[in-house]
C-alpha cells in the first residue's frame, strides 16, 4: 500500500503544525451519567488506574450518546466512531498522512482518474460470507440513489455520473465505470483526475462497506429503521455488536473471525456519561480510556486530577474538530447582520477563562491542525462597538427573540452559551438559551427549525467541507446557499496540486469569515486520556486512533 501522495510542501506544512500546535476538540452531549451498572462491570474487578491486573474487557468512556448505527446516514461523531468498531472501510488512516490496508489491500491508480481496488482475500462478514467487490459497488451505488437518505453524499460525489450531493445523474440507474471485476477486484473512475489523498480519505477512508446480502432485500425506506441498522448482527469489523442499553452502554464482543486476527480484547463496553464522571470512573478503576475527539473529553478544569495520577497517562494531541456557532441562513440572510454576531462575542475570553488556554479562536472554518489552514487570516476581534454598528446598519428588528440551542454534556460548551448570551445582549439582542442531548439536537437542526445552534464538527485531513457548507451538502444544516462559495468549493476538489489548493481554500476561509455563514468559535486542543496500563488508546490523529485495535490488550495481555 502506498502513501499517500500529497506534495512536499503539504507534508512540510502538516509537520509544522504537529510540532507547533498541540490540539484538542470538545463537543459533546449527556446520556444518564455513568456509574458501574450490573451488566457493565467496573474495570477495576480486573484492571484500572488503581490495579495493574490483566483483563479481556475493555472499558471506555464517552460523552456522546450514539445517535445511529446506520453507517450510510450517521452524522454525529460518536454513532461513526461507534461504528468503527463494528465495520472497517476499505482503507485505515492511522496517520494525517499515511493510508494502511483495511477491507482493501491496496487502492491503486496510474493515471489519478481511474482506479483499481482489490479487496482483502480473507475478509468475511460475522455470519461467515465474504466480502467482495460486489459489497463494495452496492454500497457505493446504495449512496447514490436518489431513493436512499444518507449523509455519505459528498464522500462520492467524484464518481463519474454523480452530481455535486452524490446522487446519480438524471436517466442514470448505477454509476458508470464502477464494476465488479471479479469477486475481489473493483475499478471505479472518477469525473475528472483528482489528488489520490481526496479519494482514498473521502471514499477510502471515510466509507464503511455495507453487506450486500443483508441489505439489499430491504426497502429502501426501510433500512433506516431496520434490524439490520438497530441490531447489526452482520458486520465487518474487529468487533460485533451485542446491545446497547440506550443512554447508558454499548456493549460488543471480539469477532473471532476478523481478518486481521481475533482481538485481544474479548469485549469492549462504551459507557456513556457526562464529562466530570469520566474522572471518577478513572479514579475509581470503571474505565481505561475516554473516547477524546470531542466525544469523551476530560473537562479541562479536572484534568490536573488525572495529570496528578501515577497510573494516568495524558496526552495533548492535534485535532481537526472544532466548535461553531450555526447560524440558520434562511433566517437571517443580512450579512451585516451575521457579521454583528461575530464582533459581538468574546471569544478569546472562552478560551482563556474556559479552555485555560487550551485552545485557539478560529479565523474561520478550519481548524488549527489543518495544513490548509488559512495562516494569514487573523480572527474577527472582540468589538462590540462594531457590532452595535454592524446591528443597526442591519436593520434587524431587535424585538425578535433569538433562541440559541445547546448540546448538553460537553461543560465548557454549556458555560460557553452562557458567554455568547451574554455578550449578544450586551448589544442590544434578546436571547434564550434551549438545551437538548446530542440526537435531539441532530433531529431539531436536521428539519431547519433552529435560529442558532453551538456544534462541533469533526473534519477529515483532505480539505473538502462542501458536505457542511455547499448548497446541495448532506450536513449543511444552516441552509448555506451561496453560488459563489458553491463554485469555490467545486474548484477545490479539481485540482492535484497542493499549492494550488491551498490559495483555493485560503480563499474559502476568507470567503466564509466575510460572510459569516457560520461563526467558527474554538478549536480546542485534545486531550487523550488512558490508563498507563493500556497498551494502546487515542493516537495524535483522533480519527485514525481504532486502527489495529484487535492488538489493544492491558499490561501485554497475548
Amino acid at each position: 500500500m502506498k502513501k499517500n501522495n500529497r506534495t512536499k510542501k503539504s507534508l512540510l506544512a502538516l509537520m509544522m503544525a504537529l510540532i507547533l500546535i498541540f490540539t484538542a476538540c470538545s463537543s459533546g452531549e449527556t446520556a444518564p451519567a455513568g456509574g458501574t451498572t450490573a451488566n457493565t462491570p467496573a474495570a477495576s474487578e480486573t484492571s484500572g488506574s488503581q490495579s495493574n491486573a490483566s483483563s479481556d474487557i475493555l472499558y471506555i468512556g464517552m460523552t456522546n450518546a450514539p445517535a445511529s448505527f446506520n453507517i450510510i446516514n450517521t452524522s454525529d461523531i460518536a454513532g461513526r466512531w461507534v461504528q468503527r468498531f463494528m465495520y472497517d472501510s476499505l482503507l485505515l488512516m492511522p496517520t494525517t498522512t499515511t493510508f494502511e490496508p483495511g477491507l482493501a489491500d491496496s487502492f491503486e491508480t496510474e493515471d489519478d482518474q481511474n482506479f483499481t481496488i482489490k479487496i482483502n482475500e480473507k475478509a468475511v462478514w460475522s455470519d461467515g460470507t465474504p466480502v467482495t467487490a460486489d459489497d463494495v459497488v452496492f454500497t457505493l451505488n446504495y449512496i447514490a440513489n436518489p431513493e436512499v437518505e444518507t449523509a455519505r453524499g459528498s464522500n462520492i460525489a467524484m464518481l463519474e455520473g454523480t452530481t455535486a450531493a452524490g446522487k446519480l445523474e438524471e436517466g442514470l440507474t448505477e454509476i458508470p465505470n464502477l464494476v465488479a471485476v471479479d469477486a475481489k477486484t473493483v475499478t471505479l473512475k472518477t469525473k475528472k483526475p483528482v489528488d489520490p489523498a481526496y479519494i482514498k480519505e473521502f471514499l477510502g477512508f471515510e466509507i464503511m462497506i455495507l453487506p450486500k446480502h443483508i441489505v439489499e432485500p430491504i426497502p429502501v425506506k426501510d433500512y433506516g429503521n431496520s434490524n439490520a441498522v438497530n441490531n447489526p448482527t452482520v458486520t465487518s469489523g474487529p468487533f460485533k455488536f451485542v446491545q446497547y442499553q440506550n443512554g447508558s452502554y454499548v456493549e460488543l464482543a471480539s469477532n473471532p473471525d476478523y481478518y486481521k486476527g481475533e482481538p485481544e480484547f474479548k469485549k469492549v463496553f462504551i459507557k456513556i456519561m457526562n464529562g466530570t464522571n469520566l474522572v471518577t470512573e478513572f479514579q475509581s478503576g470503571g474505565i481505561h480510556m475516554a473516547a477524546g475527539g470531542g466525544i469523551g473529553v476530560v473537562p479541562v478544569q479536572d484534568l490536573g486530577i488525572l495529570r496528578d495520577d501515577p497510573n494516568m497517562q495524558i496526552d495533548a494531541n492535534p485535532g481537526f474538530n472544532s466548535q461553531f456557532m450555526m447560524i440558520n441562513n434562511t433566517k437571517y440572510t443580512n450579512q451585516k447582520f451575521r457579521q454583528a454576531l461575530a464582533y459581538a462575542i468574546n471569544r478569546d475570553l472562552i478560551v482563556q477563562n474556559l479552555l485555560k488556554g487550551e485552545g485557539e479562536v478560529m479565523s474561520s472554518v478550519y481548524p488549527i491542525a489543518s495544513p490548509y489552514m488559512n495562516e494569514d487570516l487573523k480572527p474577527i476581534e472582540y468589538d462590540p462597538e462594531k457590532a452595535k454598528a454592524l446591528l443597526a446598519e442591519s436593520g434587524f428588528d431587535t424585538s425578535q427573540e433569538i433562541n440559541l440551542i445547546v448540546p448538553i454534556g460537553n461543560k465548557v460548551r454549556e458555560q460557553s452559551a452562557n458567554l455568547i448570551e451574554q455578550d449578544l445582549e450586551a448589544i442590544g439582542l434578546k436571547v434564550t438559551q434551549t438545551t437538548y442531548d446530542f440526537p435531539t439536537v441532530m433531529a431539531t437542526i436536521k428539519t431547519n427549525e433552529f435560529d442558532m445552534c453551538l456544534i462541533g464538527f469533526g473534519y477529515t485531513v483532505e480539505p473538502d467541507v462542501a458536505t457542511y457548507y455547499s448548497s446541495s451538502g448532506s450536513m449543511n444544516f444552516g441552509k448555506i446557499s451561496d453560488a459563489h462559495l458553491d463554485e469555490l468549493l467545486e474548484k477545490g476538489t479539481s485540482l492535484t496540486n497542493f499549492d494550488e489548493r491551498k490559495a483555493v481554500y485560503d480563499e474559502i476561509q476568507q470567503y466564509m469569515q466575510d460572510n459569516t455563514f457560520i461563526l467558527g468559535l474554538y478549536s480546542d486542543y485534545q486531550i487523550a486520556s488512558r490508563v498507563k496500563a493500556l497498551n494502546g488508546g487515542i493516537t495524535s490523529y483522533w480519527a485514525g486512533s481504532l486502527a489495529g485495535i484487535e492488538k489493544w490488550n492491558i499490561n501485554g495481555l497475548q
